[in-house]
């Protein structure tokens, strides 16, 4: 009988990254010749992982997008109901995405990261830098379409490669359902062959992360933590707001008291909090749901959507991610890049069904960070403490998945059932939180 792991790989990853950080800040103290040595031994190691994990990046992208939007799109045009709630939650996502567009560089501008610690980071992370071709407008209106999806798959071309996924996904919908099933089926069997592939590089995450870890604490020493939790403060303060947004959503959307919605969504988001899954935060949703009053026939149609397709936090806190690194790095960002960012952020969110919360933040925030020319490197630190920020994400995203529910349901001519009374919520509400 198989013994249990006494941690969980992204507590292995997170001591992985503390011990080299340490490791790292004690050799350089010690100023011995040999650490800058190791520190370019260690940097290649760390590099191979890295390149593992970018190496599943375009056709996970591509196998998921092909299949979140296929279904969605063929669900959305099954009933109403499902239809209202794609619309909504796309509007969401690409509000998720613009938020964040305003929102981090305003944030970064009243708080910096500590230039010690920027640049610090900066000298550490010496071989990772940005592109130094900046595209205009036009460039990026020139590349939206790809005239060869094959080539640009090839050099990493990410924004003109998610607009022929996205197409193909929405074109395959037409088409007769036994090539539809067939087609889905291939994009499904490729997304999984990459997953594990991916979950044999995550496997050796604590190597890698160590060995790039080392090298940053070998070079900006202390200084590292403190830009690290300066990263964890900005990200999640996006994911907050996204999450207190769903609050007026419930209000004007679906019509229900603030007090009301508070209250009936606890559950949920305690159960969230725990578990990080929306998966398995989906019965106690269903219960939310039922305390305000959707009808099942409308909560069991648009909380599984929902579930499989709709992240949002997602693109806000994926483009944010890149727009920290892209702080950390000095770099200034045009419009148009940043905008660039937008699109791929809203759109690649579609990928992140039913994915690890590791596997999810590499495959969404590496396409943000490559089609804005910003440095992937620092995703080999930032995976180690994405347990904190993944707090936020999965909390907001059930907040907001009830209350798109609620809203849907009411926008769809859904005649609500009759709602618990305030002392029987109460007590259904003490009996879930024990």
């Amino acid at each position: 009988m198989k013994g249990k792991a006494i941690f969980s790989q992204p507590a292995r990853i997170l001591l992985a990254l503390l011990a080299g950080l340490a490791l790292g800040g004690l050799s350089a103290a010690s100023g011995g010749a040999w650490v800058e040595s190791a520190a370019d031994i260690a940097e290649p190691i760390g590099r191979l992982w890295l390149n593992a994990l970018q190496m599943t990046i375009v056709p996970l992208v591509v196998s998921l997008l092909v299949v979140g939007i296929a279904e969605g799109a063929e669900a959305a045009r099954a009933s109403r109901i499902a239809g209202r709630s794609f619309a909504l939650m796309v509007v969401l996502l690409w509000f998720s995405a613009i938020l964040a567009a305003f929102l981090v560089p305003l944030l970064l501008q009243l708080f910096p990261v500590p230039a010690a610690s920027a640049e610090a980071l900066r000298s550490a992370l010496a071989t990772a830098g940005p592109v130094e071709t900046v595209p205009t407008f036009a460039d990026f209106m020139r590349s939206i379409i790809p005239t060869n999806p094959v080539a640009a798959a090839a050099s990493d071309s990410i924004l003109p490669l998610v607009v022929f996924a996205t197409i193909f996904a929405f074109a395959l919908t037409r088409i007769a359902a036994e090539g539809r099933e067939r087609l889905i089926s291939f994009f499904r069997a490729t997304a999984e062959t990459m997953i594990v592939i991916v979950n044999w590089v995550l496997w050796l995450g604590p190597i890698g992360v160590f060995a790039l870890a080392f090298v940053v604490g070998a070079r900006a020493g202390g200084s590292a933590f403190g830009a690290l939790l300066h990263y964890i403060a900005i990200v999640s303060s996006v994911g907050i707001v996204i999450l207190a947004l769903a609050y007026p959503l419930a209000v004007f959307g679906a019509g229900l008291p603030l007090g009301r919605f508070a209250r009936a969504v606890a559950p949920a988001q305690a159960v969230g909090f725990s578990t990080q899954s929306s998966l398995a935060t989906l019965p106690q949703m269903l219960r939310s749901s039922e305390r305000l009053g959707v009808p099942v026939a409308a909560s069991g149609v648009t909380l599984p959507l929902a579930v499989a397709l709709f992240r949002a936090t997602g693109p806000g806190m994926n483009l944010a991610a890149a727009l920290y690194i892209a702080h950390w790095f000095g770099m200034s960002l045009s419009p148009t890049l940043i905008f660039m960012g937008v699109v791929v952020a809203a759109i690649t969110t579609f990928s992140a069904i039913s994915l690890p919360g590791q596997v999810s933040f590499v495959l969404n925030i590496a396409p943000v960070a490559l089609v804005m020319g910003v440095p992937i490197e620092p995703l080999a630190l930032l995976i180690a403490v994405e347990t904190i920020p993944d707090l936020f994400r999965t909390v907001g995203n059930v907040t907001m998945d009830v209350a798109v529910t609620a809203t849907a349901a009411r926008r769809s001519g859904f005649v609500a059932e009759e709602a618990i009374s305030e002392e029987d919520l109460q007590q259904d509400l003490q009996q879930d939180l024990a």
